[in-house]
């Protein structure tokens, strides 16, 4: 029998702390509490050498069910479209006009928080509506 283990994913981007913040936004997650003795991931930063500072940073489900999601900083930037992404899942059971409402009102809540709209997909025969869209760093993600 299989074990079904925990697991977290992982955003290579530029800015971790400015995406994963976009992230709290879109999911209800939330920041972790900066480390023992340290009033601020501010405060906590300004201890580490130069080139670790703001590095990385994470945000998880208040209700701890959902994955944590872990934001590091690399040095190059997103250059095709990623291979893997997040389906925020706004429609589950909803189909047709009502399905397409959820969606849209979910991407105009997202685009002033720095989502970009890629593609609507409308429902046809076989898929119900979609929008790709991407975060504040370009990564992809659909509203599904």
């Amino acid at each position: 029998m299989t074990t079904v283990r925990q697991f977290q994913v992982t955003f290579d981007c530029a800015e971790p702390e400015r995406v994963a913040r976009f992230w709290c936004e879109v999911l209800g997650y939330v920041p972790p509490q900066p480390p023992d003795g340290f009033a601020s991931w501010d405060e906590y930063n300004q201890t580490l050498p130069e080139d670790e500072r703001d590095s990385w940073f994470a945000c998880t489900d208040p209700n701890g069910v959902g994955p944590r999601l872990f934001f590091q900083r690399v040095p190059e930037g997103k250059v095709v479209k990623n291979r893997v992404h997040l389906d925020v899942r706004v429609g589950t059971g909803l189909v047709g006009a009502e399905r397409l409402a959820a969606l849209t009102a979910e991407r105009d809540r997202l685009i002033p928080l720095g989502a970009v709209e890629v593609l609507l997909q409308e429902a046809d025969e076989v898929n119900e509506s979609c929008i790709w869209m991407n975060d504040v760093e370009g990564n992809d993600f659909c509203l599904d």
